[in-house]
């Protein structure tokens, strides 16, 4: 779930760009969405990637993944398997996906991009949510949206059988009584 907040991260023309916030629900997968600009060109080799993770509980800063000349995703620790590459350098997307996400992954995800000379240290934080379930209101508008949707198509085809029996009915009045007669002799 997006929340529509977003960081932006700027220096002159430079800029990164993240959601201010995210909503998971356990077990599922979410994209954590980083995009940057650079006033210089941007290149597979020229660019680097570095994501980290401050959890909610005190404790020391973690890798989760890191891009130069191709990804580098976790090998040890709580990310390892569940972090993925998911940008696009040459599209200034600096994205990861983490699948499987657990309620240890609660807390602060941080994007920085460097191109040089572009950028410096600069980064864009993403604060992670991860719930146990989809909160009701979201699974009542999605089900009144697929139920309102099934509704309208059932009625439009409704209305388009009634219209071209009158119309029908209308265009032949011997229609009605070739009808009846067929009911009444039956088909054999």
């Amino acid at each position: 779930k997006w929340v529509p907040l977003l960081t932006f991260v700027s220096h002159g023309t430079e800029k990164i760009v993240t959601p201010k916030e995210l909503e998971a629900v356990n077990g599922t997968s979410v994209r954590l969405k980083c995009t940057f600009k650079s006033t210089h060109p941007v290149s597979e080799n020229s660019v680097s990637v570095s994501w980290s993770f401050k959890p909610l509980q005190p404790g020391p800063d973690e890798s989760v993944f890191h891009y130069q000349d191709g990804p580098f995703p976790p090998t040890i620790g709580r990310f390892k398997g569940h972090a993925v590459w998911s940008g696009d350098i040459l599209g200034n997307d600096a994205s990861i996906t983490l699948n499987d996400v657990q309620f240890s992954f609660n807390g602060t995800y941080i994007c920085q991009v460097r191109n040089p000379p572009d950028f410096q240290g600069f980064a864009g934080e993403i604060s992670l949510k991860v719930v146990q379930t989809v909160s009701f209101s979201e699974i009542k508008i999605l089900a009144i949206a697929v139920g309102g949707a099934i509704a309208l198509v059932i009625i439009a085809l409704v209305i388009f059988m009634v219209v071209s029996v009158c119309k029908r009915r209308h265009e032949d009045p011997e229609l009605e009584m070739r009808e009846k007669e067929w009911k009444e002799s039956g088909p054999w």
